[in-house]
């Protein structure tokens, strides 16, 4: 199994048959030229067992997990994050920082319930470009 060290690595855990899910991962690779964050999806075995370790559910993915040397992040706050790692004028998305997470995280299960509707699934993991499948960790 692939090595994910929080010191250095910034790991992004995605549901990989959710289609808005993968479009946020290509987004994010556009982004991150120099490939700072790594991906995995939850239904790998390295994407599971992070997930249980942080007390999620890995057979009903509801909400993505990006672990950074600054912590571990979900939902809104792994948006946000996400934002930071980025830079330039991504951490614009910082000024939802202040909002109480509780409404914020309101807004992203709202999607994260919908989205198999909204933007459909796989029923399996999506084969990774080799841009994308230089950056998993699986």
């Amino acid at each position: 199994m692939p090595h994910y060290d929080p010191i250095c690595n910034h790991l992004l855990l995605f549901d990989g048959v959710c289609h808005l899910c993968n479009g946020s991962v290509q987004f994010i690779l556009k982004r991150d030229p120099q490939g700072k964050i790594k991906f995995a999806p939850i239904q790998s075995p390295l994407g599971s067992q992070l997930y249980t370790q942080h007390g999620l559910d890995p057979a009903a993915p509801n909400a993505m997990l990006f672990l950074t040397p600054r912590g571990a992040f979900q939902a809104s706050d792994a948006a946000l994050e996400i934002a930071r790692t980025l830079g330039g004028v991504w951490k614009l998305a910082l000024i939802f920082k202040p909002l109480p997470r509780v409404l914020r995280d309101a807004a992203y299960y709202f999607i994260a319930r919908n989205r198999y509707r909204w933007f459909g699934k796989d029923e399996s993991c999506m084969m990774p470009t080799p841009e994308l499948k230089a950056r998993m960790l699986e």
